[in-house]
């Protein structure tokens, strides 16, 4: 198993690049009072950069409200960018719009976290996984009813559920015809947004073992947003992690893992449950709450909850740093290394 970790880690590292995000942010703007004057921003996303080479997969984590959700849909321009580039196989696809932006997003899609939502409750199954070939594709729906049963039974599902409508499937289930969606262009990238999140634990593992089947079968590149540091392990390659619209570290999955840098990386790693009893470990309690990100604080964005924390970083801003090989982090304590 080791050794075909390590091949499949070699054969990333010689492929290309499928997408690069260069310092994007994603502010929203306040407006208060009688004449709705502008008073600030909330920064969601405030200058993260990551890249993603075509077969891997992107971890993104944080808290409820660090921004990663944000950081996903600005990647995909489901809304747009306030400042930064996103290049998809190396065209800037910042600022696409009209006819431009809908012949590319064939190549990328996205899973949301809850698959009733992003279903129409009016629709039957087989109909909304048809949609998106319907628009791309000049076919009848006698031609693309085969296709759209071979997706269904691909996830799990059976040709039959093609006639019935989202509210008479689980919440797992409804997560395979979202799944089935966004395979049926063949995108490159998929964007897969807290896609086990909102599911029972023991649907989860089928959910994500399903996810990196296919990720085999169709070469498929993941950004996978979750805030459950257990199951980012257990699907990606490489991690970022953020905290109030910043990336704080970056790194290769075992390397974060091992030895995580950042301050906010090691408390999220000591929660992860320990299935030994026997073997127990530290807990890191983080004081206080997630600051306001209409008024984050001065300096670095961790201070006021850092156990570790100094008076420079309450005036510094830390930038992403490689400490060690393919590892960075945003963090004051490692600024002379």
């Amino acid at each position: 198993m080791i050794q075909n970790t390590e091949v499949k880690k070699k054969d990333l590292t010689q492929r290309g690049l499928l997408l690069e995000v260069k310092n994007l942010r994603k502010y929203y703007p306040v407006h208060t009072g009688f004449f709705k004057r502008k008073t600030g921003d909330v920064k969601a996303v405030d200058d993260i950069s990551l890249t993603l080479r075509k077969g891997e997969t992107f971890g993104l984590v944080g808290e409820s409200g660090c921004g990663k959700s944000t950081a996903g849909r600005t990647i995909l321009r489901l809304t747009n960018a306030t400042d930064g580039k996103i290049f998809f196989e190396g065209k800037d696809i910042t600022n696409l719009s009209g006819s431009a932006l809908r012949k590319a997003r064939q190549d990328y899609q996205m899973v949301f976290q809850d698959p009733y939502a992003s279903l129409n409750p009016k629709m039957m199954v087989g109909h909304l996984v048809e949609e998106p070939l319907r628009n791309y594709r000049n076919k009848s729906h006698k031609e693309l009813k085969p296709e759209v049963q071979h997706l269904l039974k691909r996830v799990g599902l059976r040709e039959e559920d093609y006639y019935k409508y989202p509210h008479e499937f689980s919440g797992g289930q409804r997560q395979r015809i979202g799944i089935a969606r966004a395979l049926a262009l063949n995108p490159k990238l998929i964007v897969a947004d807290e896609p086990v999140s909102a599911l029972d634990v023991s649907i989860q593992s089928q959910v994500l073992n399903l996810l990196k089947e296919l990720q085999e079968e169709f070469d498929l590149t993941y950004l996978f947003i979750a805030h459950d540091l257990s199951v980012v392990k257990h699907m990606s390659d490489h991690i970022g992690v953020m905290y109030l619209g910043k990336m704080v570290e970056v790194g290769e999955k075992e390397s974060i893992y091992r030895e995580p840098l950042h301050p906010y990386t090691q408390a999220l790693i000591s929660a992860i449950p320990e299935p030994d009893p026997l073997n127990k470990k530290e807990r890191i309690i983080l004081k206080g709450d997630v600051p306001n990100p209409q008024s984050p604080p001065n300096g670095c964005v961790f201070h006021t909850r850092c156990p570790m924390a100094m008076d420079k970083c309450k005036e510094i801003v830390p930038q992403l740093k490689e400490v060690k090989p393919n590892h960075q982090v945003a963090c004051l304590l490692y600024e002379n290394e």
